[in-house]
């Protein structure tokens, strides 16, 4: 039980990445707080927490919406009156080449995967000092280390949140708040289904494990860097990628 009776706060906690590792925090001793647009795989996610005799609350919010994620925040101190663990994992992808990028598709990828990482971050910071304690968990990727082809919004939104990840690592951790931030390669979930079987196939011969991620090879790097385990690790980025970027 590595998180028994924490309070954690997931984005995007309705599917894919978030949703395993809501259930892999659960089965660690957490209480849970999930946050997603998608009222319906919200409700879905929540009841299968709550089979597993978890804590848990729902909470629909669009984290590029400021009013949402102060309701999150805010139902989260009423019901469990602390907030130990936020984990920015909420997230988006609006492709296309540079040339032919609307400018709404810039617009969409940066209020959500960096302005709502921000957001989210600010109102929960402010509690965790007063609380002397805290982690807080950014879901970077490799294109944001390494950039990517189409992908010049989705880029730009990931270098930015390693960015704020390092600097608030600095700002934070005097107050007893660890910040890092996990770097996944090519994952299976809703977002690669939208991609070609030949690029998908082509990233798993270039990593040298031979395989995509699943999505329980990131909840397992979050479940570590949420734990005790990871102590003294502070400001890191994680890249959780099968050898994908050497």
């Amino acid at each position: 039980m590595r998180l028994l009776n924490k309070v954690a706060i997931i984005t995007g906690g309705a599917s894919g990445i978030g949703k395993e590792t809501a259930r892999l925090f659960a089965q660690n001793g957490a209480k849970l707080v999930i946050a997603d647009y998608n009222e319906e795989t919200g409700q879905t996610a929540l009841e299968e927490l709550r089979a597993l005799g978890t804590e848990a609350e729902f909470v629909k919010a669009d984290v590029s919406n400021r009013d949402d994620v102060q309701n999150l925040v805010n139902t989260a101190m009423e019901k469990f009156g602390r907030i130990d663990v936020l984990v920015n994992n909420a997230g988006i992808t609006r492709d296309g080449w540079l040339v032919k990028m609307d400018p709404a598709q810039w617009d969409q990828v940066i209020s959500i995967n960096l302005t709502g990482v921000f957001t989210c971050t600010q109102l929960v910071a402010g509690i965790m000092m007063q609380q002397g304690e805290g982690v807080i968990l950014n879901a970077a990727s490799v294109v944001g280390l390494y950039g990517n082809v189409g992908q010049t919004n989705y880029a730009a939104a990931k270098a930015g949140v390693i960015g704020m990840t390092k600097s608030w690592a600095k700002e934070l951790g005097p107050k007893g708040i660890r910040v890092n931030a996990v770097a996944p390669g090519f994952i299976v979930t809703g977002m690669t289904d939208k991609m070609p079987e030949k690029v998908l196939g082509l990233m798993e011969e270039k990593t040298p494990l031979r395989r995509l991620g699943q999505p329980e090879d990131i909840a397992k790097a979050y479940l570590f860097l949420a734990s005790e385990d990871a102590s003294f690790v502070n400001g890191a980025v994680l890249s959780v990628d099968g050898g994908l970027t050497l």
